[in-house]
């Protein structure tokens, strides 16, 4: 029960205080102005994980005493450094190697501080235990990944927060089912924020979270991804809810921000451009060009992370060796399926609109002038 209560309390400071800080950003012209890859028509306030972020910090601060503290207390540190990267980058645009540098800064307070890394890939493609070097690498770096593919989502009203409260409540309650309160704790604390967070955020959004907050989730999940991994694999055969297949469940946690990077990146590659070159080559985009709203578009998207998470539960007992190459099966025959729609939809719509020719094409042409030749006789004008 004390998670609800935590969860009440991060929704109602998150609820009661977005409104002022609206009238805050926007009177200090902090925000999206439309133009460009902008999808929306006016100004919008960004920074929105303030408001989440200190909603988190309240709830934390009344309920975390009643549990124990040593083993997230480097993460909390983490979480808070990575909130305060995104506030920078919001506030006065970071390099980019700047920006990497106080992620991994974050990143190695969780993975070498906190000891919250992957130690074993459990015998997935023939790999047992990892050497610390290998694991503390590849920790770091899917941590980051994790972070940065959630950061990519956040372009559309509602899409990164509606894949958040999903990834969030999936966690929370499995970390509660599990004995890991602490853990539980942070998830349910950020569910509650987010979910005011999308009262204001729903189309048509009144704010958006920002780096602020795209990039303080996304740190937030990745990290709990990690533990969830870890912990999942430690626990006995045959416990209530251990996942056999650990590396599927934990990227079917995070699948919808992992696939929309790599096929954006891939996209990006292949025209000879950089990974991070922005354009309009994501999912949401795709699925906007085809017709549908932001609302629809974020609760389609919620409901396919939500189906393949549903469907790793359904194959908790199988090995990575099956439950994995499912589901890039059908996550890729989707892809590909959602790349034919939407282009054969352009093509339709293009043909049905009229040619730019004839649009150009002069309307008026020039009028015949009649004249009254019976007139002209008669009239004193002198016609020699």
């Amino acid at each position: 029960m004390n998670f609800f209560y935590a969860s009440l309390i991060a929704f109602a400071v998150t609820f009661l205080t977005m409104p002022v800080l609206i009238k805050v950003l926007k009177r200090k012209k902090l925000g999206d102005a439309p133009g460009g890859r902008k999808i929306h028509k006016q100004f919008i306030p960004s920074m929105g994980g303030i408001a989440i972020f200190a909603a988190v910090a309240v709830s934390l601060a009344i309920w975390a005493w009643q549990f124990p503290l040593p083993d997230i207390r480097y993460l909390l540190g983490a979480i808070a450094l990575m909130f305060f990267v995104g506030f920078r980058d919001d506030m006065v645009e970071l390099k980019a190697s700047h920006k990497l540098l106080g992620q991994l800064v974050a990143v190695l307070l969780v993975v070498v501080v906190s000891d919250i890394r992957i130690k074993d890939l459990h015998g997935f493609l023939g790999i047992g235990e990892l050497h610390f070097i290998i694991s503390y690498t590849f920790s770091a770096f899917v941590i980051l990944a994790l972070t940065n593919a959630f950061n990519l989502i956040d372009g559309l009203d509602g899409l990164a927060g509606t894949i958040a409260s999903i990834i969030f409540s999936c966690l929370g309650t499995w970390f509660v089912f599990q004995g890991l309160e602490s853990y539980a704790l942070i998830s349910f604390t950020f569910l509650g924020g987010i979910i005011a967070f999308l009262f204001f955020n729903w189309h048509p959004a009144k704010i958006f979270m920002g780096d602020t907050g795209s990039l303080t989730l996304g740190f937030t999940m990745g990290a709990l991804v990690i533990a969830f991994m870890e912990n999942n694999a430690a626990l006995p055969d045959g416990a209530f809810l251990k996942f056999e297949p650990t590396f599927t469940a934990g990227i079917a946690l995070m699948l919808f921000p992992l696939y929309d990077m790599a096929r954006v990146f891939t996209r990006r590659i292949r025209r000879g451009q950089g990974p991070m070159t922005p354009d309009k080559s994501h999912v949401h985009h795709f699925l906007m060009r085809m017709g549908l709203k932001h609302d629809r578009v974020a609760v389609l998207l919620g409901a396919l992370q939500l189906a393949f998470i549903g469907l790793v539960l359904l194959m908790k007992d199988v090995s990575d060796h099956i439950a994995l190459p499912v589901i890039s099966v059908l996550v890729l025959a989707l892809g590909f399926r959602l790349d034919q729609i939407s282009v054969k939809y352009v093509k339709k719509k293009v043909h049905k609109e009229p040619r730019v020719l004839s649009q150009r094409k002069k309307k008026s042409s020039k009028k015949k002038i009649e004249v009254d030749r019976e007139g002209l006789k008669e009239s004193r004008i002198n016609l020699n």
